[in-house]
């Protein structure tokens, strides 16, 4: 019975087993200090399967690291392939357990956290491409360097893979590993010796990016409602347009700074797919100290749609969190420029501001405790390049760029993917940007020097790859004038790739034609799941979002 249990569903832990049953080698003893197991109801629930010794070594557990998302995996595998029974709560007090004595430090988690944000991200340059060819056939590459083992563990894995998928690591992959996701680091040392109570309480300031949508800027008041678990309020007003969301939530931190919630806005939602006020989930980097969070609240079916989030302690001085706009021209004189902050003084005087040598500021505008607006002259021989905006003490650095002229548009993301929808399926939409850059110092366009200057104002287009020029994409779907993609509503059965086309209304090349960039978007059928029992679905709120204690 057993053994059809892990040839069914197998996960991290039974693949040990696994290799047992089909290779007949037992289980090897690492020869690297283990990590005690001491709680209880992990004891309890593990041990059956994981042995614990007199030195609280338990098997494989006490030889890997990992964060919350991939230990919730680990228990789901564990409850659909070996019968495990948990109740939530259960499961989220294993979890909590788990990130904390065998998770990952910060500085750990910070190199891998698009993962768990849910980012686009080109992996293409990471590491070796033997290691590639390994990992990255089946998964992202963030996958297997979310983990931290022992080389033995590593080892014993690959023999895994050997067994169930015919595929077999490398030795300079096993080393590799071993030596860059190695299970003891002097991280992890430091990490592990401190208290993980997350002192998260209180004011915090907010700026925010919703692509297609523009900067957000506001404030989040965190509530404890025990050790770890916050109830959240946040207000942000839109740079663009002055609208206001307000935002409840509630979280929790799992090993003192892996912040994981969900929220939603108090309003009613807009029928729009990416109104701001959709209920979405928070993956929030804390910093070590405290002081300071990162990282994106998302929602939509591909959890396409979503905020870039920065969260600050504030100050006792005045705080700068955004600028608008991004960039200025040289030679430009009274450009309008709004610095957006808090506790701002009642007294502003154009000496407190500073952009760098060759922009001068002309007078101040108006100011408030949240904002000061100024006029600002830029001279025509004035050094381009990305600059810091200060205020007196606060400053926002590489905040605003120098240009003189836009010297190409990338349209971003340069690769998406969008999803046609059916009765049981949602849609999969894309939100294009066209961002404009100025060459860097070097004087050549499209290398790592290059100056980001912000959107630029164009007109967008699809299409088809191998179409003739200028056939009907209706049948694919719909650009709108900001970029947002809508798939058609008649093509669950087919895909296409497309180009994603962006003209500048403004902007031309050294020929006088006006500037244009492209994505690659390909758009296909929905995304076919099995979505598992109830009671695992269940589990993916009660642990990874940190509900209300009464659901």
């Amino acid at each position: 019975m057993n053994s059809v249990y892990f040839l069914r569903g197998g996960g991290l832990f039974g693949c040990l087993m696994l290799v047992s049953l089909v290779t007949g080698q037992p289980n090897v003893t690492p020869a690297e200090e283990g990590i005690p197991v001491t709680d209880p109801l992990v004891i309890a629930k593990c041990s059956s399967c994981h042995p614990r010794d007199e030195r609280e070594i338990m098997q494989r557990i006490s030889w890997e690291r990992t964060t919350p998302e991939d230990w919730q995996e680990v228990l789901k595998r564990m409850i659909l392939a070996n019968g495990v029974m948990l109740t939530p709560p259960e499961a989220r007090a294993m979890v909590k357990y788990l990130s904390t004595k065998h998770g990952l430090a910060p500085e750990e988690a910070e190199p891998v956290r698009y993962a768990v944000e849910r980012r686009i991200h080109d992996e293409s340059r990471m590491s070796t491409e033997n290691f590639r060819t390994a990992c990255a056939k089946c998964h992202a590459l963030a996958r297997p360097l979310s983990w931290r083992r022992s080389r033995e563990d590593w080892q014993e894995l690959a023999n895994m893979r050997a067994a169930r998928y015919k595929v077999r690591p490398s030795a300079e992959v096993i080393d590799l590993l071993a030596k860059t996701a190695s299970l003891r680091t002097p991280e992890w040392t430091a990490w592990n010796a401190q208290t993980h109570a997350p002192n998260l309480a209180g004011r915090w300031l907010v700026s925010a990016y919703v692509p297609g949508r523009g900067k957000y800027y506001g404030e989040m008041q965190a509530d404890a409602d025990g050790d770890d678990e916050f109830n959240t309020r946040v207000r942000l007003t839109s740079i663009r347009d002055g609208s206001g969301i307000i935002r409840t939530g509630r979280s929790v931190v799992y090993g003192g700074y892996a912040w994981r919630g969900r929220s939603k806005g108090s309003e009613a939602v807009s029928a729009a797919p990416d109104a701001p006020s959709s209920e979405g989930r928070e993956v929030m980097w804390i910093a070590p100290d405290q002081s300071r969070a990162e990282g994106r609240w998302f929602w939509g079916q591909y959890q396409e749609f979503g905020f870039d989030v920065k969260l600050r302690r504030p100050s006792s001085d005045a705080t700068l969190l955004a600028i608008d706009p991004l960039s200025l021209k040289a030679g430009s004189r009274a450009n309008r420029i709004r610095l957006v902050g808090d506790n701002i003084p009642p007294q502003v005087r154009t000496a407190d501001l500073d952009f760098g040598p060759g922009v001068s500021v002309r007078r101040i505008v108006s100011n408030s405790p949240s904002e000061v607006v100024a006029e600002v002259d830029v001279a025509p021989d004035v050094g381009l390049g990305m600059r810091n905006a200060t205020y007196r003490r606060s400053l926002l650095p590489n905040a605003i760029a120098i240009y003189d002229r836009v010297d190409y548009v990338k349209v971003t993301p340069e690769s998406a993917m969008a999803a046609f929808g059916n009765q049981t399926r949602m849609r999969g939409y894309q939100q294009f940007e066209a961002i404009g850059y100025q060459r860097g110092a070097d004087g050549r366009a499209h290398t790592a020097d290059d100056v980001e200057l912000g959107p630029v104002d164009v007109t967008w287009s699809l299409e088809i790859f191998y179409a003739p020029e200028g056939s009907n994409t209706d049948f694919v779907g719909k650009l709108s004038s900001t970029g947002f993609f809508t798939p058609d509503a008649g093509n669950a059965n087919n895909n296409y790739d497309v180009w994603v086309i962006a003209t500048a209304r403004s902007e031309k090349d050294k020929d006088g034609k006006p500037l244009v960039g492209k994505a690659y978007m390909v758009v296909t059928v929905p995304t076919y799941t099995f979505d598992g029992r109830q009671y695992v679905r269940e589990l993916d709120r009660w642990v990874d979002d940190g509900p209300a204690r009464s659901r």
